[in-house]
């Protein structure tokens, strides 16, 4: 039987259970069957529950901290690859530990290229990822990398709010390409914060570069963590007279007092995917589904169909 007619198999990582099951319902497949078996002192072992063998096989799940995360996907990825599947694309919707991608300081490791080798040896023979930390990450692999970008998903939803005196925005100067990119698709103006911070998570100073009294500002990030810098630069953009200040950041990890920053910040909303559980609810936080982008993807690539129209930036 050619590849392409074989039925690709779908399994998914505990931590992402719920996108997996929203991806193979786009699909039109079943999310194959996994047990987890559980020792006391922490350790697990997954088995997968069918025959995988000669199959193309997609595994789920995004390797934010802790590092069971990680450790579930290497290791179903290793069971996989002894199960005598063909091919074993690992869908990581958010790649963790990415933000250690250079050595900044003397005697610090590169832990995103560590990762890479790790995936790789696990098993890996594609990835399949969304918004990477830095987009050189994907020469750290050398399997094939999808990078995907979730502005497929969010200038939809930005278009339907039909915001008049739009202005993107940056929280920082790293993210700046990306501002720009979605300001060229929404035919918008650019704004750029430039921060300095006293240690991780902790910014020191914060300054604004550009205009934006009465503007209609969206903050655009690859991720939220403490949200310390995205409620700063909200509330700086407010007393520097916007009419609206809101955010699209791809991956929720929302972390310490995250949900409570931004209860009380100025932030109208925070637009964000389902790559990353929320860890509870807000009324300032809508949740976008990636779901149907990554079936999508997932498709194509098992059919050899080309995805360059899922790259919008």
């Amino acid at each position: 039987m050619p590849e392409t007619e074989k039925v690709a198999k779908i399994f998914a990582c505990s931590q992402s259970e719920e996108l997996a099951k929203e991806i193979a319902k786009h699909y039109g497949i079943p999310l194959g069957k996994v047990i987890t078996n559980k020792y006391s002192d922490g350790e697990f072992q997954p088995s997968f529950e069918e025959s995988v063998r000669g199959s193309r096989v997609f595994l789920i799940g995004s390797t934010f901290p802790n590092a069971d995360n990680l450790m579930e996907m290497l290791l179903m990825l290793d069971a996989a690859k002894r199960s005598s599947a063909r091919h074993i694309t690992a869908v990581i919707p958010y790649f963790g530990w990415a933000r250690q991608d250079r050595k900044d300081k003397p005697r610090v490791p590169i832990a995103a290229k560590m990762i890479a080798k790790m995936l790789e040896t696990a098993g890996a023979t594609r990835i399949i990822t969304m918004d990477l930390h830095a987009d050189q990450i994907q020469g750290f692999f050398e399997k094939p990398v999808d990078h995907l970008f979730a502005s497929t998903v969010f200038l939809p939803y930005l278009k339907n709010l039909k915001l008049d005196n739009l202005t993107m925005a940056s929280p920082d100067m790293g993210g700046s390409k990306r501002a720009y990119a979605y300001s060229k698709a929404m035919k918008s103006d650019v704004v750029i914060c430039y921060k300095q911070r006293a240690k991780a998570n902790v910014i020191s100073h914060m300054e604004l570069i550009g205009d934006v009294t009465g503007k209609n500002v969206v903050l655009v990030d690859d991720l939220v963590d403490t949200a310390g810098t995205l409620t700063h630069a909200a509330n700086l953009m407010m007393d520097r007279g916007a009419k609206s200040v809101r955010a699209i950041c791809t991956h929720p990890v929302l972390s310490g007092t995250a949900y409570e920053r931004i209860e009380n910040s100025k932030l109208e909303e925070l637009i964000v995917t389902d790559s990353i559980p929320l860890k509870q609810k807000s009324e300032k936080i809508k949740v976008v589904s990636c779901a149907e982008l990554f079936a999508e993807v997932m498709e194509a690539v098992h059919i050899n169909k080309s995805i360059s129209s899922k790259f919008l930036m």
